[in-house]
């Protein structure tokens, strides 16, 4: 129980049950700023604990999910396997809301396979990737998605194309991509308030500096190089739907808007013009910014209207958790039937 003085949700909880166990990431580590940008975003977005399902597979990022959301379901996959345990569990039952925490290791080497089919099939579920392109645990290997010429610890200089997950995402049809910067609180937390929102696949990639391995002069996933090269698309901010509040912004200009729950929220139009509904525009931004070396942050496509893996299936209503024996295994007749229908 909380006092009159704690603030709560609109569930009524405090922020209290979406912590979780305390780090033992390096201090300082990237990922530790991402599991705080969760924890706001899952109690500000009123989602119930005990409805969350955390997803993960194997790393310095697949950590993260025992530091928030004590009280939600979770799930340590085998290496780059995440995605298919993820599919099963969101079929069995829809009415979990599911996130699943992966690196750039788990994600775009072992398991970029697995990623390319869940974004295909356009599964219902946040992916945040933990992106800071080295390999933590074996002690600071290039992962797949390090930027050509970036230099190691010890010297060592990249010569591999990367592989950009966001691009990847963006060709597969994904329809909600963004990349973001976990020293840029404001517009990560809006990023993942705007994830939890979509219906389908919501493909976030997260700069996250390692501390231990790639935060040197050099690398092109440390504080410093983001800070100096971060450049935003748009200006990401997040109204809820129970909050509705029309106001229009000059290119160029801003507006402070009250909300019914009395507080402020500026909008800021900025003046470049990126239209995130355009899918072929955003894969050409990202090339053009990595031949200028820019990072660029932000809610690069957003498209609605885009069937979820579900609806395809045509499945029944009712989760496939709750049906009873009769209904998942339906009597001999039924299935002659269909086998008659095939031929």
């Amino acid at each position: 129980m909380s006092d009159a003085r704690t603030p709560v949700n609109r569930l009524g909880l405090p922020l209290d049950p979406y912590k979780g166990a305390a780090s033992t990431l390096c201090p300082g580590c990237g990922h530790d700023a991402i599991t705080g940008s969760l924890i706001r975003t899952l109690w500000e977005m009123d989602i119930p604990p005990h409805l969350l399902a955390k997803m993960s597979g194997i790393g310095c990022s697949s950590k993260t999910t025992a530091y928030f959301g004590a009280g939600a379901w979770g799930f340590n996959a085998v290496h780059g396997r995440m995605p298919s345990v993820a599919t099963g569990a969101l079929l069995a039952n829809r009415h979990l809301r599911t996130l699943g925490v992966s690196g750039d290791g788990d994600t775009a080497s072992i398991g970029i396979g697995q990623f390319v089919h869940l974004v295909r099939r356009n599964l219902p579920m946040v992916y945040v990737v933990e992106n800071n392109g080295v390999y933590g645990l074996t002690k600071g290997q290039f992962s797949a998605t390090a930027d050509r010429g970036s230099r190691a610890k010890k010297g060592a200089v990249n010569v591999q194309e990367p592989i950009d997950l966001c691009g990847l995402a963006l060709e597969l049809g994904c329809g909600f991509v963004a990349r973001g910067f976990s020293a840029d609180k404001k517009q990560l937390d809006g990023i993942l308030k705007a994830a939890f929102a979509y219906r389908g696949t919501a493909v976030v990639d997260i700069v996250s500096p390692c501390v231990a391995f790639n935060n040197h002069a050099g690398s092109t996933r440390s504080y410093d190089y983001g800070k100096e090269h971060d450049h935003h698309v748009v200006e990401v901010g997040f109204v809820p739907a129970w909050d509705p509040a029309p106001v229009e912004v000059p290119p160029g200009g801003c507006r402070e808007v009250e909300m019914p729950d009395g507080s402020r929220v500026l909008l800021v139009a900025v003046e470049e013009a990126f239209d995130t509904t355009d899918r072929d525009g955003a894969i050409a931004r990202l090339r053009s910014s990595r031949r200028g070396g820019e990072l660029l942050t932000g809610i690069f496509h957003l498209a609605t209207g885009v069937p979820t893996f579900e609806e395809t299936l045509e499945l029944v209503a009712e989760p496939l958790a709750f049906l009873p024996g009769s209904r998942l295994r339906p009597p001999p007749g039924v299935l002659e039937a269909e086998m008659r229908a095939l031929m």
